[in-house]
């Protein structure tokens, strides 16, 4: 019993809850405790999002792909991350991503339901939440302002960013080059000498079909600078 309330204790979106409350919504909320090994599905690309899926032990992958699926942008996502929290309300209801585990993964899921009583019957609880989903907004508006400068390193940033959650790691971007320079709307050229000059940083590596990112702060320092440089 003592490692679950740590293991809850331990979640970001449980952050700063006494034990005497968690203790308190064990009792009212159903926590389901999953585990998935390496290879299974969590979740499904266009599941319906009827749960909020924590994860407690191991390590999962998240790929997120258009429809023609010549883009994709995966990332690893390790406990206490949560899996798309911000799809458990709104109009889109459904999972936009594949998720599988990589190791031997454990899951907590809690019901929407539940999840709504916990929200009502603390603040702690529903600050975490919003606070979460504040940022994943926020991170589309500061690319917007980014993208604006026409920087082709903006909007690769924008892009990365706007597709992977704050935990993100191991990113790829995986898509050929010709595709992406024309997606991008620029030379081959210029798309190249971009890619090298971010490979020369230690922001990124790439080849003729992937660009793995290093570093995920990184992208957010040129999304932030590039703000500040617009105003």
């Amino acid at each position: 019993m003592d490692s679950m309330y740590e293991i809850l204790m331990g979640l970001p979106l449980m952050k700063g809850v006494s034990r005497n409350r968690i203790s308190e919504i064990v009792g009212m909320a159903k926590f389901h405790f999953l585990k998935y090994l390496p290879g299974e599905a969590i979740v499904n690309a266009g599941d319906p999002c009827t749960h909020i899926k924590f994860i407690i032990s191991g390590k999962a992958r998240l790929s997120i792909a258009n429809s023609d699926k010549r883009f994709t942008v995966s990332q690893s996502l390790a406990a206490p991350d949560v899996i798309a929290p911000e799809f458990l309300f709104g109009k889109a209801t459904h999972y936009p991503c594949n998720g599988i585990a990589i190791e031997p993964t454990g899951i907590l899921q809690i019901s929407k339901a539940d999840y709504m009583k916990i929200l009502g019957c603390d603040q702690i609880f529903l600050f975490n939440f919003l606070n979460t989903l504040s940022m994943n907004a926020q991170k589309g508006i500061e690319g917007i302002l980014a993208i604006a400068t026409g920087s082709l390193e903006d909007r690769i940033a924008f892009w990365i960013i706007s597709l992977t959650q704050r935990g993100g790691t191991d990113i790829a971007l995986t898509c050929r080059q010709r595709d992406l320079y024309s997606l991008f709307g620029v030379q081959r050229t210029s798309f190249l000498a971009t890619l090298e000059s971010m490979k020369q940083r230690g922001i990124i590596d790439y080849d003729q079909t992937e660009i793995r990112i290093k570093s995920r702060r990184d992208l957010l320092e040129i999304l932030n600078s590039s703000s500040e440089d617009a105003e």
